[in-house]
């Protein structure tokens, strides 16, 4: 089974190790090699470290509910 969490984007470095995202206070290190639209602030969907679509913010909201208790 595969997880995928809606997360925000915290901090964008200039090599992959510093790349963050936040998913209801836990920081997350990840990689934006598959997409280079994503900045400080976006929501996007993380799936196994990479992020994935962008998400607008409502939306994000709307899918953490049903993700995590």
């Amino acid at each position: 089974m595969c997880l995928a969490l809606p997360v925000k984007v915290i901090e964008i470095g200039c090599g992959s190790a510093d790349e963050r995202a936040m998913v209801r206070g836990v920081k997350k290190e990840i990689s934006l090699s598959l997409r280079d639209d994503v900045q400080v602030g976006d929501n996007v969907i993380l799936h196994i470290g990479h992020t994935l679509p962008k998400l607008d913010p409502a939306e994000a909201k709307r899918k953490l509910r049903w993700t995590l208790p």
